[in-house]
């Protein structure tokens, strides 16, 4: 991992990633876990402050970046709820089958290099009767707007910590064992190849 990836990507994902409109998409989504929560890709922890205190246990956030968790950390002591960080790979957890009551994964899906693979090992720790509980940008409807996702995104993969733009979420969730329950779509303020947003949950 070169000096950008270490020291200038995460600032920069942090700063994306928590502009007003993803916020708010964030502050949507996250209120409603509740239980023994497993945040995938926890990163700089910009959806800590959205958990509902009342209703979770526990949050335990993995992430591959150590150098994200710093910025992580910071904000979990801002909150009442015990926070455990994990530098490691989804396909490395070590955690037994159905051990979480909430999954909770935002912005997360489009950097995995195996998506389906992660999803399947989310649905092992998902209890049964629990819920994945997502906010994912991806593959736009308009043709256009996928055109130009499909042309940026191997020039904004190395740039953006391995993000694709043009990634289809409903199918990939789907494809991961789940079954959804509720999907919203629309476009956030922004640039269109990357602000066409899912939302919903699967179980």
């Amino acid at each position: 991992m070169g000096f950008y990836d270490r020291h200038i990507l995460p600032h920069l994902i942090d700063l994306a990633c928590g502009m007003g409109a993803v916020m708010k998409a964030r502050s949507q989504i996250v209120p409603q876990a509740h239980g023994r929560v497993l945040e995938i890709g926890i990163g700089s922890g910009l959806n800590l402050a959205f958990y509902d205190s009342a209703k979770v246990q526990q949050i335990v956030g993995v992430d591959p970046s150590a150098d994200m968790q710093a910025l992580a950390r910071e904000r979990a002591a801002r909150i009442n709820i015990p926070v455990e960080m994990i530098a490691l790979e989804l396909g490395q957890i070590q955690a037994p089958a159905a051990s979480f009551d909430s999954i909770v994964c935002t912005f997360t899906l489009c950097t995995i290099p195996d998506a389906v693979a992660a999803l399947k090992e989310m649905r092992r720790v998902l209890k049964p009767g629990g819920r994945l509980w997502f906010c994912e940008h991806g593959k736009a409807p308009d043709l256009p707007v996928l055109r130009w996702q499909n042309r940026l995104t191997p020039l904004w993969k190395p740039l953006a910590g391995g993000c694709h733009l043009n990634r289809d979420m409903p199918e990939l969730i789907a494809a991961g064992g789940f079954t959804i329950g509720e999907l919203q779509s629309r476009y956030l303020k922004g640039p269109k190849p990357m602000t066409y947003v899912y939302s919903g949950w699967a179980s």
